[in-house]
């Protein structure tokens, strides 16, 4: 037999006893977060510093800039690695051209696009623009020359024109309203209480396609003479992309653009498709060319269609 009052000095010991333990457990495990989270930051801290381009004159004009862009045998690998990743890549992007760029994950799409805007430096080769080396120009000036529309759109809290006019000084209200016209958010904006001046915060309902248009009427106040659009449509529905694509039709106008897309459809009517697989150019041509080859892109445009039937 034991009494209740036995029965309540055990578990009241037993938490005494155990209470210790578990404050010792979770300081363990709060450690062991810190020695993660301090190994990134002096990580960070010891990496070295960006080159200083101060001693870099060339400088290009976007409002004067053709529109020329070549890729001179490029190669290209990560520091941390000893496999090139682009091994030897050859381009030339006339002004006003729609260059695609397709090909499995991981054939260097994107490496690609990172090193036409220097955020990395090539191994060998060249890249130039209007026949200028990008080596000979300040990172700051390459940006400021490309628009870019990425798979994941960044919108900030504030106001609708805030996002749209980012980073860019004395645009009117008008100007905003002509770049939202054109890309198709006139209606979207018109139906908001407070017009251009709507707030734009987390608890905000936007759709996805929404905030793309956004990201793209930003492009078009941004006005410079290239544009790359990585995986623009894939987050967004089929109806919606409709969408996205008459915007970015209108955005590429004019512009020499590289499209970098996994949704073969979306690139049918660009000047010239490069199919890339494992740092090599393996092909290129128009759609039509490329699907008469019936090779490697044929093989992927129709394993699309081949998977959605299976759906």
């Amino acid at each position: 037999m034991i009494s209740f009052g036995v029965i309540v000095a055990f578990i009241l010991y037993a938490r005494l006893f155990t209470s210790p333990l578990q404050q010792i457990a979770q300081g363990l495990t709060n450690l062991q977060s810190a020695a993660a989270a301090s190994e990134r930051v002096f990580e960070f801290l010891e990496e070295d510093e960006m080159q200083d381009e101060k001693e870099k004159t060339r400088y290009l004009n976007k409002s004067e800039v053709k529109g020329n862009i070549e890729f001179n045998h490029v190669k290209f690998g990560y520091e941390d690695s000893d496999k090139l990743v682009i091994k030897d890549f050859s381009c030339k992007a006339e002004p006003g051209q729609k260059i695609a760029i397709v090909g499995p994950t991981g054939a260097g799409k994107t490496t690609l696009v990172n090193l036409l805007m220097r955020f990395y430096e090539i191994n060998s080769g060249e890249i130039t623009i209007d026949g200028v080396n990008t080596k000979d120009l300040t990172r700051e000036n390459i940006h400021d020359l490309f628009i870019m529309v990425l798979q994941d759109t960044w919108i900030f809290n504030g106001t609708i024109k805030d996002n749209i006019i980012y980073n860019k000084e004395n645009v009117t209200d008008e100007e905003v309203l002509e770049a939202c016209k054109t890309v198709g958010l006139e209606h979207f904006i018109k139906s908001l209480p407070n017009g251009l001046e709507t707030n734009l915060t987390d608890a905000e309902s936007i759709s996805a396609g929404q905030k793309q248009l956004l990201t793209i009427a930003r492009g078009m106040i941004a006005n410079s003479p290239f544009l790359i659009l990585d995986e623009a449509t894939s987050n967004v529905d089929t109806r919606t992309e409709e969408l996205v694509q008459k915007a970015m039709d209108k955005l590429t106008k004019g512009r020499t653009s590289f499209i970098i897309a996994h949704r073969l459809s979306t690139i049918k009517n660009a000047d010239l498709i490069l199919v890339m697989n494992e740092g090599d150019i393996i092909e290129q041509g128009t759609h039509e060319q490329l699907l008469e080859q019936n090779g490697f892109y044929a093989n992927l445009y129709n394993s699309q269609f081949d998977s959605i039937l299976e759906e």
